[in-house]
């Protein structure tokens, strides 16, 4: 835990301030995973990053499936857009667009020991 008054995101699907509604459900959508401390920053509040992920093909992803870590308070704090202040990341709630973003997550982050169903169809077919 972090210090009592520096709010933690939960894990689960976010989506950036820059998310557009109209356009595909997985644009500037994140999963969080964790929150990580950087070794070598003196002080729990000024180490903690958050460890979250890409569900479109940013460029982490397309360089190698990176994942994105971000300090602690930026990911946490609010933004100007529009002339407004709104936050800079914003849980998704939303269980029908949530299990839409599980099926992304899976395919995209699909691991080598759990065969996708398609993988597991064609072998069965062969």
């Amino acid at each position: 835990m972090i210090r009592k008054n520096m709010k933690e995101p939960e894990k689960g699907f976010y989506y950036h301030y820059k998310h557009d509604p109209k356009g595909e459900t997985e644009n500037y959508a994140y999963e969080v995973l964790n929150v990580a401390h950087h070794t070598e920053i003196k002080g729990l509040d000024e180490s903690a990053m958050v460890v979250y992920r890409p569900l479109y093909e940013a460029m982490v992803y397309k360089i190698g499936k990176h994942w994105d870590v971000r300090p602690l308070a930026m990911f946490m704090e609010n933004v100007q857009k529009d002339g407004e202040e709104i936050s800079r990341f914003t849980k998704i709630t939303d269980p029908k667009i949530i299990s839409e973003l599980e099926k992304i997550r899976d395919k995209m982050y699909e691991s080598p020991e759990k065969p996708s169903k398609i993988k597991e169809n064609k072998i069965k077919n062969k």
